[in-house]
């Protein structure tokens, strides 16, 4: 499982212009099974995507095809996590 944190570049006033496609880009990653979560973080600070059933590289090919990281509205950093624990809901993320 991967936490992806898109925090925003010195390129972030492009994201207006950006955004139906960096929406369309998250919803293909949703339809694909891949995002779990996607959310905001703090304002003016970016958003993360909590992804999984994926490889690294998998996840290194889909952020680089999102039009706000090719175009430096933000720069990602992936978190690998290894759940060893989930409350029941959340069992599926530890397979």
């Amino acid at each position: 499982m991967f936490m992806i944190l898109l925090r925003f570049s010195t390129n972030k006033a492009e994201a207006p212009r950006l955004m139906e496609a960096h929406n369309s880009w998250l919803r293909e990653g949703f339809e694909a099974g891949v995002f779990h979560l996607a959310g905001s973080l703090p304002p003016g600070l970016g958003g993360a995507i909590l992804a999984h059933g994926a490889t690294r590289p998998e996840i290194e090919a889909r952020l680089a095809a999102d039009p706000f990281v090719a175009a430096d509205v933000v720069r990602p950093e992936i978190v690998e996590i290894t759940p060893a624990r989930t409350e029941p809901r959340l069992a599926h993320l530890a397979a």
